[in-house]
């Protein structure tokens, strides 16, 4: 499909588009709450009939609201629910032991790594780690690699990372990824390392199953979009902080 076609396309357009390829599939999705990225991807999923959807999601009561809506739209769609704190790896491990542990769900196809948070002063998780780094790439990368016996099940694996163009912030800081120096610290910075991870993880996915998995890996861009997400930002602020990040 040319590109200037797909970018005219809205996502319950395109899902329609593509109905035979989303109906009868396994899809997990991060970061369900409604008002969000990944609500709108699953409430646009929906109608296509896929096979089930599992939810995951740091507020409980949030993610039913979304899997209720789900129902409306697709009554014949199972719905499988679970908390997790993507931030804290204890929670990631408990979360995939739980989805590996149900039988009803032989197989992913498709992964979405949508959940992440940005901006906000440094913080440092309870396992010594920057927050944003754990809770945008550390916690999705352990819980997709902890999930892969389900994802390579699949005929047709997918796994999709939320990326971002705030990329561009800043590479992975190897030698300090955690901030230790907190006068140091920029939480664009720290964001921009978070996406950064997250393009080479989904590289690395394709590169090491991709063939004898049929595995296809990507890190995506949805573009600037008024989300929750940046509910607790001062945006007057955000472009002149991005500018001295890029200085």
């Amino acid at each position: 499909m040319p590109e200037k076609d797909v970018a005219k396309k809205t996502a319950s357009g395109l899902a329609r588009e593509y109905s035979s390829a989303i109906k009868g599939k396994t899809i997990l999705v991060t970061g369900v709450s409604p008002g969000g990225i990944g609500a709108a991807f699953v409430l646009a999923l929906a109608p296509m009939q896929p096979s089930m959807f599992i939810l995951l999601g740091r507020n409980a009561e949030r993610t039913e609201q979304t899997a209720r809506a789900i129902q409306e739209l697709s009554p014949h769609t199972h719905i499988r629910t679970r908390v997790v704190d993507l931030g804290c790896l204890a929670s990631v491990r408990a979360a995939a032991d739980a989805i590996l542990a149900w039988s009803d769900v032989p197989r992913i196809d498709v992964l979405v790594n949508n959940a992440g948070t940005c901006g906000g002063p440094r913080a440092i998780t309870d396992e010594g780690f920057e927050n944003l780094f754990a809770s945008n790439y550390l916690g999705p990368f352990l819980l997709t690699n902890l999930l892969m016996p389900k994802i390579l099940a699949s005929d047709a694996p997918r796994v999709v990372n939320a990326g971002s163009d705030g990329h561009i912030l800043s590479p992975i800081r190897f030698d300090d990824p955690n901030f230790r120096d907190e006068d140091v610290y920029n939480t664009w910075i720290a964001y921009g390392q978070s996406k950064t991870a997250n393009m080479l993880m989904a590289i690395s996915l394709a590169s090491k199953y991709g063939d004898q998995h049929n595995l296809r890996a990507f890190s995506v861009h949805p573009g600037a979009v008024t989300t929750n997400l940046a509910s607790h930002l001062d945006l007057s602020l955000l472009y002149t902080e991005m500018s001295e990040s890029l200085s």
